[in-house]
């Protein structure tokens, strides 16, 4: 993107035209960061908290002050409780190099506590792993060239509009679009085939287009020789999957299943594109490795898009000063983390680029974790978030309008370096400048620590590459092969190895759907807000839930009314907006959030964990609705 300034203030930002996948338009949340960078709820001070939580009122203090604060406390708790009991916690909130990985060099000096990040699409990436080693796939470009693009479990014209775009070019060129989503998406209502099976059932799906694949002759034998292992495993596997199998587990019809076989074996090149909420359920990261199989059936390396953060030869644990450590580190699930807090087992917590006190899934752990009167909590952030309003102390953070930074996507692999535009509002410093302040104030003697962040970058991506960064060039990062397969056999394994040792089904697993009195609650992002981000700008996400009309006659729920949401973890109160674009026995809210309670819609979320990855569960969050009025 592009800033435009005016009088030392920025009046726009417009989307870089030389960037091939992006072509010069933004979204509604970059078009909104101007607003964003100079909102009312900026936090543009350091403070700390006058009172006890989570009522007490925060004063503003001098940078000393709070640094001073801050590091005095982190001293006490490394000499009384260990380097186990500090918790460094952040997410992707900026994915800058400096500001996301650069700044964690002061937690692996010391051997803080970390999270396994596993909140978004860990899960997904292990599963692919399992069958090729990493979970790269397919450049976004590469959609301008296809004769068939499928959008499984991916609302692209919300999450991706930029993909969504390259997706449309390519349809006005002969491109068909088919979009497997079992909720009637936007994504859903511009496809020319819209797949909708049950809830849970994609792998089931999975193996009867294999099945059919298969049986009809339309795979690529020669293909499958060279670049698989375990074909006649999952051949048998596959072939358990029956046409009447198949339709009792998805209700998807096998005339559905024979017109998509026929579509995706003739019509090529293709593409699948895997959502990353798809994986984010039960039996996400089983769904996701079954469909991430197809392509290698029809002969294409790779013919998938899931995410390609593991595509980019860039040393990260370099960045992050992991590997220049023999520390060792306490490493916890990011789903659980609310059950760790609220025993107590870290007394300080510092927390960047992320939101915990939405985002995460139990709430109620989470908030009696950070409220506990023996954590100490430190948060830097940009806005007076949730969290920010339950720490110790704020330190005031600039937006990448205010900073100069490196941005990576996880899709594409064009890279420029983010300008500053205009000088850091308020008192605001970046992430790596505390962080080194208190590596001062700490004595910490680790050269690397102070290392200027170019000169990092260099060792990481080369210095002829960082120089043409610098001087502003768009580039290109090269990814790695397609054709190369990082599994213990160098192949593509249908029947997974590494999946048998670690305990997991060595083929995609799809267990029986349980019928149970629950209504199963799913969430996904709206095109105004970055998780919980834009708030400020677009107002509060939403606090709606849809219900099917059917399903909402079945349980005296009108539509527009009050309901309550309820299960073992807690309850909250949404409005009701009756719908068909749920099926029968599916609700749907916008992701993150609060409820007319101004409670986290994710206080109902459970913290279970899958087996692979330990990624969450938030599209498996099972309910029971009643009116808000109705009384026990």
């Amino acid at each position: 993107m592009l800033a435009l300034k005016h009088h030392k203030k920025v009046v726009c930002v417009k989307g870089d035209t030389e960037n091939p996948v992006t072509k010069g338009f933004l979204c509604s949340r970059g078009l909104k960061d101007p607003q964003r960078t100079y909102s009312p709820q900026r936090v543009l001070y350091p403070y700390l908290r006058d009172g006890k939580k989570p009522n007490g009122r925060f004063k503003r203090v001098s940078w000393e002050k709070a640094l001073n604060t801050i590091t005095v406390r982190l001293k006490k708790v490394l000499r009384e409780y260990g380097s186990d009991a500090v918790l460094h916690l952040e997410y992707a909130g900026n994915m800058g190099l400096f500001t996301w990985f650069v700044a964690q060099r002061l937690w692996y000096a010391i051997g803080a506590a970390r999270t396994d990040y596993s909140i978004c699409s860990k899960s997904g990436h292990e599963a692919i792993g399992l069958h090729y080693g990493l979970s790269y796939g397919a450049q976004p470009e590469e959609l301008l060239n296809m004769r068939l693009a499928v959008f499984w479990g991916f609302n692209a014209v919300v999450s991706s509009p930029h993909q969504w775009f390259l997706a449309f070019k390519s349809r006005k060129k002969g491109c068909k679009i088919v979009v497997v989503d079992s909720r009637k998406s936007r994504t859903a209502k511009k496809a020319d085939l819209w797949i909708q099976p049950k809830l849970g059932s994609d792998v089931a799906l999975a193996y009867g287009v294999a099945r059919y694949l298969i049986e009809n002759r339309k795979i690529d034998f020669k293909f499958i020789s060279r670049w698989t292992v375990g074909f006649e495993e999952f051949k048998k596997e596959a072939m358990r999957w029956t046409p009447s199998r198949v339709e009792k587990y998805t209700g998807v019809s096998w005339d559905i299943v024979k017109e998509f076989g026929e579509n995706y074996s003739n019509l090529k090149p293709n593409l699948i594109m895997i959502g990353l909420g798809f994986q984010k359920s039960f039996n996400g990261a089983e769904a996701v490795r079954a469909v991430s199989l197809l392509p290698a059936l029809i002969g294409i390396h790779r013919g998938f898009y899931y995410s390609n953060s593991q595509g980019w030869s860039i040393n990260l644990k370099l960045l992050t000063g992991e590997e220049l450590t023999n520390k060792k580190f306490l490493t916890v699930s990011q789903v659980g983390l609310g059950k760790v807090l609220e025993k107590g087992r870290f007394k300080y917590v510092y927390i960047y680029n992320m939101n915990p006190a939405v985002t995460l899934p139990n709430q109620a752990l989470v908030w009696k974790g950070l409220l506990r009167e023996d954590v100490f909590v430190v948060v830097h952030e940009t806005h007076w978030t949730e969290t920010a309003k339950l720490a110790d102390v704020v330190l005031p953070a600039p937006t990448y309008l205010e900073k100069e930074d490196v941005v990576i996507s996880y899709s594409h692999g064009y890279i420029r370096k983010s300008q500053r535009v205009v000088e850091p509002l308020g008192e605001s410093k970046d992430e790596l400048w505390v962080t080194r302040q208190i590596a001062k104030k700490l004595n910490l003697k680790n050269k690397w620590l102070y290392k200027e962040p170019w000169e990092i970058l260099k060792e990481a991506l080369g210095e002829g590459f960082v120089e043409k960064l610098r001087s502003g060039k768009t580039l290109k990062l090269k990814p790695k092969p397609k054709n190369e397969y990082q599994t213990s056999s160098g192949k593509i394994e249908l029947y997974s190895t590494k999946a048998k040792k670690l305990g997991c089904t060595p083929l995609p697993y799809q267990p029986k759907i349980p019928k149970k009195d629950f209504l199963v609650l799913l969430s996904s992002a709206l095109s105004t807000y970055t998780h919980t981000q834009f708030q400020d700008v677009y107002g509060l996400i939403p606090s709606i839930v849809w219900i099917n009309p059917k399903d909402a006659e079945k349980h005296g729920i009108k539509d527009g009314s009050q309901i309550i949401l309820y299960n073992e973890y807690g309850n909250i109160r949404l409005k009701a907006i009756a719908t068909d674009a749920v099926p029968q026995g599916v609700l749907w809210t916008p992701k993150g959030g609060l409820d007319l309670d101004k409670k986290p819609k994710n206080q109902i979320s459970p913290d279970l964990t899958q087996k692979i990855g330990g990624g969450p569960v938030f599209n498996s969050t099972l309910v029971k609705v009643k009116p808000a009025n109705f009384s026990t």
